[in-house]
């Protein structure tokens, strides 16, 4: 089971790079267009429709998407400058602490993100630039990438019980 939720961590982790490639990929032909239009003028002015829109989107796809692979890694920002100072005991009880608070709070997150989307299925909702999406698609990253977080918090915690001691500040050394 380890292994396959760290594929699926890493996958996550590599459909958040792509998301960051895109957005590159995106600004890049916008900015050659812009310069295209200032050598050739108005004649040679084109825009890629809805950039604007599709960079935010892929944005919001990698932020979420990168949360379960972060934390699976030690990368998260977190005080380890008061962390690794702890005595064992008091580190590993703060961290199972934590992972149950933030376990709870992303399934929170969980459970309305994946509503708003459901609702914004139904009514039809798009997005409001040249090119119209239904924006639940967008919205199905927030809700994958939290779910994943989810997983990933409750998968920790019960690792760092199994061992009974911290296992996240040990992740963040390898």
């Amino acid at each position: 089971m380890r292994r396959f939720f760290d594929k699926i961590y890493l996958y996550s982790g590599g459909l958040a790079a792509i998301a960051i490639l895109a957005i590159c990929v995106l600004v890049t032909g916008q900015v050659c267009l812009n310069i295209l239009a200032r050598i050739g003028g108005p004649q040679l002015s084109f825009t890629i429709p809805s950039y604007a829109d599709f960079a935010g989107y892929l944005l919001a796809t990698a932020s979420f998407l990168g949360l379960a692979h972060t934390l699976r890694h030690g990368t998260h920002i977190r005080v380890n400058l008061v962390i690794s100072r702890l005595p064992e005991r008091p580190r590993w009880a703060l961290e199972l602490l934590t992972l149950a608070i933030a376990a709870a709070v992303s399934g929170y997150a969980v459970w309305y993100a994946a509503a708003l989307m459901l609702e914004s299925q139904h009514y039809g909702d798009m997005s409001t630039g040249i090119v119209a999406i239904p924006i639940w698609i967008p919205q199905c990253a927030m809700v994958a990438g939290l779910a994943l977080l989810t997983l990933a918090f409750v998968d920790t915690l019960i690792e760092s019980l199994q061992a009974r001691r911290a296992v996240i500040l040990d992740q963040s050394t390898e």
